[in-house]
């Protein structure tokens, strides 16, 4: 299958700067699967499709400030992106311009001296911090949030507020789990008021959701790992519901597929998933997905195309154009059912 498949024509005005005025206030796209039935609704209509003893499994993580920009001693200026903990100090990262950077070179910022362990084979490099300092405290001084290349609003205390899920809690994303940002504390009350069980599970998005397809097949390309943690009650849930599955955003749905058994049963744990889902793909556990609009040619377009199949998510996607839905990271929703209500609910 080639990545030029998974290309589709987006006006530059639909990538979307801000969020809507309010989380809930998004659009949403409810698409039936496989009867092929669309709805045009807002976000805060989705609890209209959960029905008393559903479940909804929502990702924790939390964005981090984890954009640096520093220097060398030369003075040389170097910006970086730390993009994840392999352990205690030391930290991935990707680094611009890379070519100024050697293993053992020393970068300073406000004071604070690190240097390059290793260069990584994935064109990023191994920052190694000071024995004993706090690197979250250290980000949450001297960093600034990051946000994709099509976002040019910088606006830090804008970023802070609303890049971030309303039940963001374990520190550990370079980018927010977009599905979520739609949801407000009261549309998650009246979902449990409902009868919907709500847990959470964490995937720390990295290099897995940054670095872009470059081969020419989509069977060529290699997914990065990122760090992942379902707890056992978390697992209990998931195996022990009574209705339907809801998967909020695609490292929801990569989390669960990873850690779940030929039979559909999660396993609690945590490690690094590094699953590359794209047309083809068996879902095992998932089978309602709540998720925004991704990228032409992106590993998170082909996820979903591998739930409703790639010529409908095409011919979705071009719909939406159409009806000026709003793109990427602070646009708009999209509601994939694969699994009704039961006619009793």
């Amino acid at each position: 299958m080639k990545v030029s498949d998974f290309d589709f024509y987006l006006p530059r005005e639909l990538i979307a700067q801000s969020h809507a005025e309010k989380r809930s206030l998004s659009r949403l796209l409810v698409y039936h699967f496989p009867s092929g039935e669309r709805e045009d609704k807002f976000f805060y209509d989705i609890e209209d499709y959960f029905s008393c003893g559903d479940l909804l499994v929502i990702n924790d993580t939390k964005v981090i400030p984890a954009r640096l920009f520093g220097q060398k001693n030369s003075g040389a200026r170097i910006e970086l992106l730390l993009t994840g903990e392999r352990s205690e100090g030391l930290w991935e990262s990707m680094a611009r311009p890379l070519k100024r950077l050697h293993i053992g070179t020393v970068i300073e910022v406000n004071g604070i001296t690190f240097s390059v362990e290793e260069k990584l084979d994935w064109g990023g490099v191994l920052l190694r911090f000071p024995e004993g300092l706090d690197v979250h405290d250290f980000l949450q001084k001297n960093g600034r949030m990051p946000v994709p290349p099509y976002i040019h609003n910088d606006d830090q205390e804008y970023l802070r507020k609303r890049y971030q899920t309303v039940f963001a809690e374990k520190q550990g994303s370079v980018a927010a789990p977009t599905a979520g940002l739609h949801f407000t504390e009261e549309i998650l009350c009246r979902l449990k008021a409902k009868g919907v069980q709500v847990i959470t599970i964490t995937l720390h998005v990295g290099m897995g959701t940054f670095l872009p397809v470059k081969s020419e097949t989509v069977e060529g390309h290699v997914m990065h790992s990122e760090f992942f943690e379902i707890s056992p009650e978390a697992a209990e849930a998931v195996n022990s519901r009574k209705g339907r599955l809801f998967a909020c955003g695609t490292t929801v749905t990569r989390t669960l597929e990873y850690a779940a058994d030929e039979n559909g049963r999660l396993e609690a744990g945590r490690g690094w998933s590094d699953l590359f889902i794209y047309p083809g793909y068996h879902y095992r556990i998932v089978e309602n997905l709540i998720t925004n609009f991704h990228l032409p040619r992106s590993t998170l377009l082909m996820l979903v195309a591998a739930l409703t199949g790639h010529r409908e998510i095409l011919h979705l996607y071009q719909e939406a154009v159409a009806k000026k839905y709003r793109f990427f990271s602070f646009g708009d929703a999209m509601l994939i059912i694969t699994k009704e209500k039961n006619a009793l609910s």
